[in-house]
């Protein structure tokens, strides 16, 4: 069956659907019975009502109901019929794609206006979790010490160090109110950051997922945004941090407490604007952070010193540098999002959501520690519009529309001017054999890219009956790429007067040749392109909620087109005249159809088991088929990686089983065991030209496998909540990373012929919060254990075993152990006005955690000393250590963070 048959097939299915149902992302279900306390009988007619809402229902025959397409919150449920008492359930708790269960059973009234208050059973919100999946309430993150939604979603069992389940770190989507705003070029991370205070439910699913999600083989994480009310609410709140910590010897520069080092300002506004019609909500957030890596302004980058001779007469020495600390991992962050909703009619409501992040940050570069003035910046600018419509056609189906831009624009340089006269000649960059560090010059990469995608979407759902939930969706996207990674360079390279130079009237070097230019595309020093993928995917789900079980079964299929081609003779990828004839085909089409399974059954009234099974596909992220898309091959061996346009998807399959159980009264326990296949990842193979040039094609030949266990505790009960996430787990595969065996082959070692243990290979991650809160005060401790994670240890020359291939990955470094608090004190001014004092301390007991490690020792800052080039340095202003105490190799010390807020 070819694919153009497949995806008509396909899509028959899904339109015959689309016509008559829609279910969004961003949206729950409450379902349940109510019965005659008495006599059992179905008390049809009954009326159900969401409070402080339009939604509700009446009570079927056989003593059922459901309301569809609630936002997620908590919520009170009321229960009403002639006779009987008034029955409230409160603290009914909504999430995302779930159902809340109700069971209410009736007595009859002897008084007017008799009530009956209950509080939501646990088990209301995971008879119907059919995998692994954890969702996080507004208030839950309020409460948490934690800074962003990254950091949320760190904590979740299942996730270690970045990586779901044991995949590679590019294996998970995240999305936004239902939309994908993924980083599709790199793969990495995602476009558009949320504040967690602009998040009303953050779904974060590190197991088997439902066909409504696809683009990703190892996690899901949905944002759902929050919506103005009828009452107008705000707050404006004002942080200062600073750096608290006795081991100033590894963190220069945070000797004096700078209690202005790093500054927060948030502020937020919901509200009216026609009642019961439009509403509005606005968070911004604008973060000025110096940060804990500091470095020192000794050299200028047009200083020019050479310390080759042994003899300090000799030595040429420029530092007109002022000497002060300067941040080296600083930081400046801006995000706004705003939200109108406008409620047309009871069944019909749409909102337009705009999102704005604009970031600038430097990452540490310790060879540069005296010159940090030749580093470049990173920055990032994002623009997401949304327009979401939600429509419920009749009480039992609805659908859902929604449309989007979004516009990135990703740029590391140290000036925007590729031609700037601030560029130096490169003969200033030196320093590093006999200092250790740069004594001048600067990293003159040049990479601006832009990227703009366009989503529509729609999602329906039909409530067939008590039994089936039919749901489906269509999703098209169409990108926009244009990319430009280039190396400024000077004109006069390679030529004889590349390095003439003059002793100025101050004794200093001045290169007299430098003009700076940006190659062309034919050159290793550039990669300028322009492409216009797109995507299209389509999914069918059934959801069976009968008695005591739960059936999710769907099917989701996913086509891709790169718009691009590809050479025909890969030896000769360039079309060399002189070697052989290449044609230039265009790129094939893929798709992919995934099964998804989950089954859940109900132990009595305490307890779930679960079991879920799917597949999964990924395309590979964007740079490996665009990459030297000029096809232009170095003459020289292994300087030129070609990207692939004839990439196929990866895939993972995954098994899951679980079980969920009540254990007393607000304390539940959960368990999972997991396991994953991981086919055709992305690697890079080696290809020999016809006139033996070696050069990197990106391709789909690695392979990895996960297992591991999951284990979840919480508890809350009057003021107190605890909760603990743990996960076990064991990673292998033969590559850590695409490119890992390439660069093994050009460095003429042997490649990996074996499953390796991959580098997030942490056995055993913790971590444990536990908190109270009243009405004006409240507080929260988390601590963390993380075993360590494996690093490739290598012994030194004089060591026997130097000779012996030792595969990567071979030992593990130290574990790691945290802190953190979050507090709060509320001052109730006026009725509705509050003053909260905020107090929230990072590392609480400063602990020195080695986030990577020398490949000698296995420890941070600490080598075994090479006696050759220790006599070869040059003492002129530090130690032959002093190059190997890099600070970003532990995690920030401790932080102090004070917050003064006005809410109201």
């Amino acid at each position: 069956m070819n694919i153009v048959v497949k995806i008509n097939v396909f899509l028959s299915v899904v339109v015959f659907l689309l016509v008559q149902n829609l279910f969004g992302q961003t949206t729950g279900k409450i379902a349940g019975t109510v019965f005659d306390a008495v006599s059992g009988e179905a008390l049809a007619g009954a009326n159900v009502q969401v409070e402080g809402t339009a939604l509700g229902a009446s009570v079927a025959l056989d003593g059922s109901f459901f309301i569809i397409n609630v936002a997620p919150g908590t919520y009170t449920i009321t229960i009403e019929m002639i006779g009987y008492k008034k029955f409230q359930i409160e603290n009914l708790r909504v999430s995302v794609n779930r159902t809340a269960y109700v069971e209410a059973n009736l007595e009859m009234a002897i008084l007017e206006g008799e009530v009956i208050v209950v509080q939501a059973d646990k088990i209301a919100t995971k008879k119907d979790q059919t995998s692994s999946m954890r969702t996080i309430s507004s208030k839950q993150m309020e409460t948490l010490p934690v800074e962003t939604v990254g950091a949320v979603v760190a904590m979740q069992a299942g996730v270690v160090n970045g990586h779901f389940r044991g995949g590679r770190s590019n294996e998970v989507t995240y999305m936004v109110d239902g939309l994908q705003v993924d980083e599709s070029f790199s793969g990495e991370g995602k476009t558009v950051e949320l504040e967690k205070e602009s998040i009303e439910d953050l779904e974060v699913v590190t197991g088997t997922f439902n066909a409504e999600y696809g683009r990703a083989m190892s996690g899901v994480v949905n944002a759902v945004t929050k919506s103005g009310g009828n009452q107008f609410e705000g707050s404006v709140t004002v942080f200062s941090g600073t750096y608290l910590t006795q081991n100033t010897d590894k963190f220069i520069g945070l000797q004096n407490i700078d209690l202005l080092r790093n500054k927060d300002f948030t502020a937020a506004l919901s509200g009216p604007i026609i009642r019961d019609k439009l509403t509005f909500f606005m968070n911004t957030r604008f973060q000025d952070r110096k940060n804990h890596l500091n470095g020192i302004q000794r050299f200028k980058v047009d200083d020019y010193s050479d310390y080759i001779d042994a003899d300090p007469v000799l030595w040429h020495v420029e530092n007109n540098g002022n000497n002060k600390f300067t941040p080296m991992n600083n930081a400046l962050n801006f995000s706004f999002l705003g939200k109108l909703t406008y409620k047309l009619t009871d069944a019909i409501k749409t909102s337009l959501l705009y999102t704005r992040n604009d970031d600038q940050w430097n990452n540490y570069n310790h060879a540069f520690k005296y010159n940090p003035n030749g580093v470049p910046t990173t920055y990032r600018k994002t623009d997401m519009f949304s327009l979401q419509l939600s429509h419920s056609i009749s009480t039992n189906a609805f659908y859902q529309v929604n449309l989007s831009r979004i516009d990135n624009t990703g740029s590391y340089y140290l000036f925007k001017n590729p031609l700037s006269k601030k560029y130096v000649h490169d003969g200033y960059l030196r320093g590093t054999e006999q200092i250790g560090f740069v004594t001048g010059g600067q990293i003159k990469d040049h990479n601006i890219r832009n990227s703009v995608d366009y989503n529509a979407k729609i999602d329906l759902t039909w409530q067939l009956n008590k039994v089936h939930s039919i749901k489906s969706g269509l999703l098209y996207t169409q990108h926009s790429i244009e990319n430009s990674n280039t190396s400024i360079r000077n004109t006069f390279f390679g030529l004889p007067e590349e390095s003439d130079f003059i002793i100025n009237e101050r004794g200093e070097v001045e290169f007299l040749n430098y003009t700076p230019y940006v190659p062309d595309n034919q050159s290793i020093y550039s990669d300028i392109y322009s492409v216009e993928p797109y995507e299209f995917s389509a999914y069918v789900q059934d959801k069976m909620e009968a008695e005591e079980i739960v059936i999710n079964f769907g099917l989701r299929m996913d086509y891709f087109n790169p718009q691009t081609v590809y050479p025909t003779d890969r030896r000769n990828p360039d079309n060399n005249p002189q070697l052989s004839t290449t044609e230039y085909a265009k790129a094939d089409e893929k798709i992919q159809i995934s099964p998804r399974f989950g089954l859940a059954y109900q132990l009595g009234n305490k307890a779930v088991l679960r079991f879920s099974y799917g597949h999964f596909f990924q395309m590979p992220p964007m740079y490996a088929l665009y990459q030297n898309n000029s096809f232009f091959l170095s003459p020289n061996d292994y300087e030129t990686t070609m990207g692939n346009a004839q990439l196929k998807a990866q895939k993972t399959i995954q098994y899951e089983i679980g079980l969920w159980q009540e254990l007393s009264d607000g304390f539940g326990l959960e368990v999972a065991l997991f396991y994953r296949d991981i086919f055709d990842l992305l690697s890079t193979k080696v290809v020999t030209t016809y006139n033996q040039v070696e050069y990197g094609l990106f391709t789909n030949k690695d392979y990895g496998n996960t297992k591991g266990l999951e284990i979840k505790l919480d508890y809350s009960k009057n003021g107190l909540t605890a909760f603990l996430n743990y996960t076990l787990m064991y990673t292998r595969g033969n590559s850590d990373n695409p490119s890992q065996n390439y660069s093994r082959a050009g460095s003429n070692i042997d490649p990996v012929n074996r499953l390796i243990v991959m580098s997030w290979d942490q056995r055993h991650t913790l971590n444990a919060t536990a908190g109270y809160y009243s009405g004006n005060w409240g507080a929260t401790f988390t601590g963390y254990y993380n075993s360590g994670s494996p690093y490739t240890w290598a012994p030194i020359s004089l060591n026997p075993l130097v000779n012996i291939n030792l595969p990567p990955n071979n030992d593990y470094r130290p574990s790691r152990v945290s802190v953190d608090l979050n507090s709060y004190y509320k001052w109730r001014l006026y009725d509705d006005i509050a003053l909260q004092l905020n107090l929230s301390i990072y590392n609480l007991l400063d602990g020195l955690n080695e986030t990577w490690v020398y490949s000698s020792t296995g420890r941070a800052n600490t080598i075994i000393p090479d006696e050759a080039a220790q006599n070869a340095h040059r003492k002129d202003f530090n130690d032959y250590f002093d190059q190997f105490k890099n600070p970003s190799q532990y995690e920030s010390p401790r932080y102090v963070k004070i917050g003064l807020g006005l809410i109201f």
